[in-house]
């Protein structure tokens, strides 16, 4: 006995729970538009709106001269048919359950009307334009909903038609509630493969945005190791300095106190400590095997080797000139690398986007910054398609930020463009001997 009371409870509990369902999808009144078109923004509205009108049209005087339906309840009936289908562009399941509605209440009235013998037969349960009222809603229906709720909608079609023709009946008539269920899930299934496919098209597309964005983020991270590779070699340099300053000192001094010599092996112990950080974070940074040619630990470039640079630009096809204005002199290597590295990067930028254009580089030394100027004429022809990252000019405002400067870049004069940059620089230093090619 408790056996046969537990399936009668677990049959019960999946009845309610299929009503709950059904509930939760049919009955509301939500809205859940459709979207306009992205060629004709809203000719799929006015094709429904103007078929919501033809089926008012044709459907009043069916079911009046032919149906002998009174006025009285024969417009409203058609007026919810050609009404359900407005309705359904923005509220879909309500203008279903108009449409619903409209047919059960058209039959019915129809049904009451109908005369055994009088060798005319009606279109029944559904009339004409009642069907295909009704195959537009199922339509926009299954367009807007979820799969699930679009079957529900379905199988209660089938039902209602069910009932009204298999059950209820009528005398005399052309049985239209086959070729209704038939259409309506022809129409539905149509829906839902259409509703599928624009929801893989977005999903794609929103795809194929985050990955753009996941592309831009690990480009920045990439440019960002790249420049942290490179300071290494400067800073490293500095702490080297400090560590054998350190050592060296006490030797400098006749007789140097305990306190001194205390004080300069602390310092150097504390230079050798940061050396070997640095060293670790290194590791961390150099990429594993690093590309063809370079060098992992290759001298850093400053604006002593800018010469050079012009040289072996102007190899490659391209016209340049330099202009230095203020006074040269000793920059912090971070700002001579930097400054080197943005003039490279814009000279490669007008190699590749430019052909046929010239090219003008400016040095401004100030008092508080350091101005580096690229700028280049338009180009004589196309340039070719370019299979780089695209990320020089992050990487050359990655550099100016680092340095707590700016960066501007954009058209100039017509076709041309032009990068520059303001560098914030230290007071100079009268013992600071000028950077050499290859120094770090």
């Amino acid at each position: 006995m408790s056996r046969v009371n537990g399936v009668a409870d677990t049959g019960a509990e999946h009845i309610r729970r299929w009503l709950g369902f059904l509930r939760d999808d049919l009955w509301t009144v939500r809205v859940d538009p459709l979207p306009p078109s992205a060629w004709l923004r809203w000719l799929p509205h006015g094709v429904v709106c103007l078929a919501a009108f033809g089926v008012f049209i044709g459907d009043l005087p069916q079911l009046q001269d032919h149906g002998l339906v009174p006025f009285g309840i024969a417009f409203p009936v058609a007026l919810a048919h050609g009404g359900a289908m407005a309705l359904a562009l923005w509220r879909p399941v309500p203008g279903w359950w108009t449409s619903m509605a409209a047919t059960v209440v058209g039959a019915l009235a129809v049904r009451a009307e109908m005369v055994v013998g009088d060798g005319d037969s009606f279109t029944w349960p559904w009339s004409s334009a009642g069907l295909i009222g009704h195959l537009f809603v199922m339509l926009l229906l299954a367009l807007r909903v979820r799969t699930r709720v679009s079957v529900e909608a379905l199988a209660l079609t089938a039902l209602v038609t069910w009932v009204l023709q298999g059950w209820i009946g009528a005398r005399d008539y052309a049985p239209t509630g086959q070729l209704t269920v038939i259409l309506s899930a022809v129409v539905v299934v149509l829906g839902i493969a259409l509703r599928g496919r624009r929801e893989a098209r977005a999903e794609l597309e929103q795809q194929t945005t985050l990955t753009a964005e996941e592309r831009a983020r690990r480009t920045l991270l990439e440019e960002r190791s790249r420049i942290a590779r490179e300071l290494h070699d400067v800073v490293a340099h500095h702490m080297s300095v400090i560590s054998i300053q350190a050592q060296v000192a006490p030797h400098l001094v006749r007789n140097p106190p305990d306190e001194l010599k205390e004080n300069l092996a602390g310092i150097r112990q504390n230079a050798v400590e940061a050396l070997t950080e640095l060293r670790r974070v290194l590791d961390v940074l150099r990429s594993e095997h690093p590309a063809p040619g370079e060098r992992a630990h290759a001298p850093q470039p400053t604006l002593g080797r800018l010469e050079a640079l012009v040289e072996n630009t102007r190899a490659a096809g391209l016209t340049v000139t330099t202009e230095v204005t203020g006074a040269r002199r000793p920059l912090p290597p971070g700002v001579e690398l930097s400054a080197y590295r943005i003039v490279q990067e814009a000279l490669s930028n007008v190699l590749r986007h430019a052909p046929g254009a010239t090219a003008h580089v400016t040095l401004a030394y100030g008092p508080r910054a350091l101005r580096v100027e690229v700028v280049n004429t338009a180009p004589t022809r196309e340039a070719p398609p370019s299979a780089g990252a695209g990320h020089g000019l992050l990487g050359m405002r990655e550099r100016a930020v680092m340095l707590g400067g700016t960066l501007t870049a954009g058209p100039w004069s017509g076709r041309g463009y032009r990068v520059a940059a303001r560098l914030p620089v230290s007071a100079p230093s009268a013992t600071d001997p000028l950077p050499q090619d290859g120094a770090a």
